[in-house]
């Protein structure tokens, strides 16, 4: 059996029963009739289920989001928001895949040659539960667009989430076994994961996570030659040059930072701030956390790997200006902390924080920031503020999947979203999305 239990207050929500082998035997023997009969099914009927499940999603928004806030936590205004973010990411798929997955026409010496975007078959997900409903929808309207079967694997923490989201495409009218929800506890995760990457009606595999479920996967993967799109964690840079609006920076780096408990790894976490500012910077830092409504964390040892990576750093000669305590009472709430004085090798700047903290390191000047930004193994987001100019040209000297000069770093369907380094492989969303679950295939007419 599988139990969730409510983050705010640690009470038991559900009890779930687990697939067992059979099941999940019958299950992939679903996904894989269903995808063989998706697979010629005409585009314009595949995107009329993705535009069914966003109407969905909106019409049931309330319900959606009280489940989402129920199983991990976070306050109700993101858990909607999370929900209308997965219907306009239904609707933009709906709109612009017909342009992403139409044939490519490529000239050369043949009469006719071009390049089409076909369906692989059943695509196998693993999800984290900190955005339960947005990790599979994003992932879910790339596949099934393309023609494939999904089998989801989500986390046992939000396991209402995963069979809401079966049954959401269910009701809006996909044919049987197009999208299973799998139900797996925690401690037979790594062993039923591995059997079913490795079984031959998978096709690829996608994974959301950390950077030890990514290496596992893809080791299963690799030993399989199947194909996998990795977006692991991040400890992406917030970089205040000289010349920014200190304030509009400080507004934007509250939220990116503490926005569902600072659980995501796409979030800032290294507030890199050139000296001049610095000060300025910090004090305003401080005032905008005081008007922020902040959830509980999702399990009680992510808290308490948060309050370690505090400890660590304070003992390493890190300055904690604010919060770090846990919170009495029932729930796994972690006052919201910030740190300043941060170096290299502190916990909080070499590891990824996974949680409401928020680390400050000043730097001398431009090359100092470049440098500090990028000591580190992740390259996920980065966010530089500053004349846009003069933003954009630091920038580009960071590595990192996404760039945004004077914005936090967010995901957004029309744009392609994915990390280098350790953050991971392969891109989600947009057209380049889509086609990481397709074979692109060339087709030469003599």
């Amino acid at each position: 059996m599988i139990s969730t239990r409510n983050p705010a207050t640690g009470a038991e929500l559900h009890r779930y029963e687990s697939h067992d082998d059979a099941a999940v035997d019958a299950a992939l023997a679903a996904t894989a009739a269903a995808a063989q009969r998706w697979a010629v099914t005409g585009l314009d009927e595949r995107l009329a289920l993705l535009r069914a499940v966003g109407k969905l999603l909106s019409d049931r928004r309330d319900e959606y989001a009280a489940l989402i806030t129920a199983e991990m936590g976070k306050p109700l205004a993101e858990s909607l928001a999370e929900i209308d973010k997965c219907a306009w990411n239904c609707r933009v798929v709906a709109d612009l895949a017909p342009g992403w997955l139409a044939d490519r026409e490529i000239a050369s010496g043949a009469t006719r040659s071009w390049i089409s975007y076909e369906p692989l078959g059943v695509i196998f997900a693993v999800m984290p539960w900190n955005f339960p409903f947005w990790q599979v929808l994003r992932f879910a309207c790339a596949a099934l667009s393309a023609g494939n079967a999904a089998l989801l694997k989500h986390s046992p923490d939000v396991t209402g989430c995963a069979l809401a989201i079966e049954a959401l495409f269910t009701d809006a009218g996909a044919p049987p076994g197009l999208f299973r929800s799998l139900v797996v506890e925690a401690e037979r995760v790594p062993q039923v994961s591995a059997r079913i990457v490795a079984d031959p009606r998978i096709a690829a595999v996608t994974l959301t996570g950390s950077e030890r479920a990514g290496s596992a996967i893809a080791q299963a993967a690799g030993a399989a030659l199947k194909k996998t799109v990795l977006e692991l964690g991040g400890s992406d840079p917030f970089v205040v040059l000289g010349d920014a609006d200190v304030q509009t920076a400080a507004a934007a780096a509250a939220r990116s930072r503490f926005g569902n408990a600072g659980q995501s790894c796409v979030s800032a976490k290294r507030f890199i701030v050139v000296d001049a500012v610095a000060d300025e910077f910090v004090a305003l830092l401080l005032t905008e956390i005081r008007s922020l409504e902040i959830g509980p964390l999702a399990r009680a040892d992510l808290r308490d790997a948060a309050v370690r990576q505090i400890e660590q750093s304070v003992t390493a000669g890190a300055r904690l200006l604010t919060g770090g305590t846990t919170v009495g009472g029932p729930g796994f709430f972690l006052e919201p902390a910030v740190l300043d004085q941060v170096t290299p090798g502190m916990a909080v700047f070499a590891e990824e924080t996974f949680g409401p903290v928020a680390a400050v390191i000043r730097a001398r000047d431009d090359e100092h920031a470049v440098e500090l930004a990028n000591d580190t193994d992740f390259g996920l987001g980065c966010s530089v503020w500053g004349i846009p100019e003069h933003a954009l040209a630091v920038g580009r000297r960071i590595r990192s999947g996404a760039l945004f000069v004077n914005a936090p770093v967010a995901s957004d369907p029309r744009l392609p979203f994915g990390g280098v380094g350790r953050s991971g492989y392969g891109r989600e969303l947009s057209a380049e999305g889509v086609r990481e679950f397709t074979n692109l295939r060339t087709v030469v007419l003599a």
